[in-house]
Formats: C-alpha cells, sequence, structure tokens
C-alpha cells in the first residue's frame, strides 16, 4: 500500500463529508457547479481529451478544491457574480489585476505564481464548455487570452561541496536521508517515504523505485546508486532494518525543519545560485541539486530522464536551469568527421608500416647473426690451417 505522507486522501474525503448539504460562503449555484466539478475530476468524467484519462489524483483534487473556491469567493466579491455568469472581460481584468497588485492577499501583500490560479480556472472553464455542449448549450472560451506566462521558480542550488559539508553537520540518519535523494533524484516525499529496503538490490548498489509508487504519469525504474551505497548499507545496520521496513520513516513537516536550521547554520543566510535563500532549504530541492550533478555526467539525454523518471525533455532545464554546467568542447571536437577518418586511415597506415619495418629489421638482424656465426667458422678454420702447416 502506497503511503500518502501529507494525507491527501484523508484530507479529501473528510472535506466531501463536511459540505454534503454545501460549500459555506459560497452561493447555492457556485456550490453546486463545483462539486459537481470536483465529483467528474474524481472519477475521470469528462475530462479533456488531451489530458491523462482517469481519475484525479487527491494531491490534484485537493489543489482543484481549494483554488476553485477561493476564486469563486473573490470573484464574486469584486463581480457579485456566479462563475458561470463572468464574462471575458471579467475574467481577463480580474486576473491582471491580481498580476499587477490592485487586488491583493489579505495580509496586503501582492499576489504572486498567478498562473497557479489561471490553470485551475481555465481547467474548471473548459470542464463547463463540454457538460455544457452534451445538453446542446454552446458556451464560449472567456479563457482564450489569459496570460498563463509564470517567472522563474526559485529553489536551493547546492553544488557537490555544499552538499558534502551539509552530511558533514547533519545528524545520521539525515546525512544518509540527503546522500540518498541526492544520488538518486528521487521524488521527496512522496516517492522516498514510499522506499523499502527490499527495494535495495546488489549490496545497495541498485535501487527499484517501483511503478506502484511513482507519480501519475511516470514510471518505475531501476537505477545504479553510485555515491551512497556504503551510508545506506550503515543506515540499515545502525537502525537495524529489515526487508519489509521503510528505508526512511519520516514526517516531512518535520526534515524540512531540520534542513532549514542545518542549511542556516552549514551555508547561512545567503540567496544560492537558483534565488532561493540556503536557509528555505527543502527535500525536495535535492532533485533539482541530483539533476545538475547528473547532468554533465550522463552520456545520453534519455537515460537521465530514466532516472529521473521524466517522459519530456523540457524536465531537464526545468530542474537544472543549467546551473553547474561548463563548456566542455576541445580541439578534437573540432575535428569534422571527415578528417577525423582520414587521420585515422593515415595512422593506421603508418601503423602497418611501422610493422613491416620491424619485420624487415628482424630479418636483418637474423641474416647478421648467421653471417657471423660462419665468420667465426671460417676463422676458426683459417687458424685451423695455419696451425697443420706450421707443424709441417
Amino acid at each position: 500500500m502506497k503511503i500518502d505522507p501529507y494525507k491527501h486522501k484523508q484530507k479529501y474525503n473528510n472535506w466531501k463529508e463536511r459540505v454534503r448539504g454545501g460549500i459555506p460562503e459560497l452561493s447555492e449555484n457556485n456550490s453546486d457547479i463545483i462539486l459537481q466539478y470536483l465529483s467528474d475530476m474524481e472519477n475521470g468524467l469528462n475530462v479533456s481529451s488531451k489530458s491523462m484519462k482517469g481519475p484525479r489524483s487527491y494531491i490534484r483534487l485537493n489543489n482543484l478544491k481549494q483554488r476553485i473556491i477561493f476564486l469563486a469567493k473573490l470573484l464574486d466579491k469584486n463581480y457579485d457574480k456566479d462563475l458561470v455568469d463572468l464574462n471575458e472581460e471579467e475574467v481577463v481584468t480580474f486576473f491582471n489585476n491580481m498580476r499587477n497588485g490592485t487586488i491583493r492577499r489579505l495580509d496586503g501583500k501582492q499576489y504572486t505564481s498567478i498562473v497557479d490560479y489561471i490553470n485551475p480556472f481555465k481547467a474548471f472553464w473548459h470542464w463547463y464548455m463540454r457538460i455544457s455542449r452534451k445538453i446542446g448549450k454552446e458556451v464560449s472560451d472567456i479563457t482564450e487570452y489569459l496570460d498563463t506566462s509564470k517567472s522563474k521558480p526559485r529553489w536551493v542550488y547546492l553544488n557537490e561541496k555544499q552538499v558534502k559539508d551539509l552530511c558533514e553537520h547533519a545528524k545520521p540518519i539525515y546525512k544518509a536521508m540527503i546522500m540518498f535523494v541526492y544520488d538518486t533524484g528521487i521524488r521527496s516525499p512522496t516517492e522516498l517515504i514510499n522506499v523499502k529496503v527490499s527495494d535495495l538490490h546488489e549490496n545497495c548498489k541498485k535501487l527499484h523505485i517501483r511503478e506502484e509508487i511513482v507519480k501519475k504519469g511516470s514510471f518505475g525504474r531501476k537505477i545504479n546508486l553510485m555515491i551512497c551505497s556504503d551510508v545506506i548499507k550503515k543506515h540499515i545496520e545502525r537502525n537495524g532494518l529489515n526487508p519489509d521496513d521503510s528505508l526512511f520513516d519520516f514526517s516531512p513537516t518535520c526534515v524540512n525543519r531540520y534542513l532549514k536550521r542545518l542549511a542556516k547554520k552549514v551555508l547561512g543566510e545567503g540567496e544560492s545560485l537558483a534565488g532561493e535563500k540556503y536557509s528555505n532549504l527543502t527535500m525536495y530541492d535535492f532533485r533539482h541539486c541530483s539533476c545538475c550533478y547528473w547532468l554533465p555526467r550522463y552520456k545520453s539525454e534519455s537515460a537521465l530522464k530514466y532516472r529521473f523518471g521524466w517522459k519530456k525533455s523540457d524536465k531537464i532545464h526545468y530542474y537544472s536551469e543549467l546551473l553547474g554546467m561548463k563548456d566542455t568542447i576541445s580541439e578534437d571536437d573540432m575535428l569534422i568527421d571527415m578528417t577525423k577518418t582520414e587521420i585515422e586511415r593515415t595512422l593506421l597506415n603508418t601503423q602497418r608500416e611501422n610493422a613491416m619495418l620491424k619485420e624487415q629489421m628482424q630479418a636483418m638482424n637474423n641474416d647478421i647473426a648467421k653471417v657471423k656465426t660462419l665468420l667465426q667458422v671460417y676463422i676458426s678454420k683459417t687458424k685451423q690451417l695455419e696451425h697443420l702447416k706450421a707443424l709441417s
């Protein structure tokens, strides 16, 4: 059974029980249409033909629920209208005002990452268009001109030395966890918390990330552990773990709290190359850092995507932003294929000529040795002849 570290399923089902009589602070029409939408998403009904078939995950359902209810309240406050009665101009103006700061949060701060609100609204509206079409009602797409651009997300970039520095100051269990996620690039906490000791093979040299624990849209995979094997073996022995035990049993909130304290202590309050302060380090940042570590080491893009469970190449740039990369071009790379072939052919001919010369030299040496032998025999016979003449 897959472990749900944030209890998304429980949270969603508990919420459904609480809103059986309607969603508080919403009009009856808004409440009904939102509940119908979420029910369809839960069952995989009336989804886009371009989207993945099947029920949406509880992570997705909770996100949709939170965003759509929030927007329904805010739109009602600004336009005194139900969601399905809005027009294109009102929707575009509303989200532009969120982006430029005209509409602000309750604490007075400006909204960030507006696209995280726009995309759920677009998904809801396109669903509404589909169900309306089924009953013969045509609804125009009022989301067509919404600005879905987004700023580059900030995260904590750590190079190899900084990761080692963290490990030197970390408690043994956290050192093992940091080395493991940095080596594997595994999704934390969702995949990490579901890894069992029995998923490790060949003396902790290989890891099987099972199909049932991966994110929807990803895939199971078997990868080599190149830098954490010894640490993980000691972790298992030290904690007396059995094959059916979780490799790491933890609270994501507690781990992230510890990582923030550790990073602040070891690396300070400075800003990393990816824009986020070191003191805001989280488990998931290590997936980014792992991608940066492995990118220059893998010889093929497809092999790198396999390690991280990605199907699309754009994930490589999203996670690494090419941080830590360097220009590796060499003079040898400047030789075009034809030139290299000609050089290789010349080198082969030279090697053959050298081999022939060696054979000729060896034959000459053999002939010289024979001549020396014959000359010695001749000298010996001559001396013998001269000695006989002297005696006579």
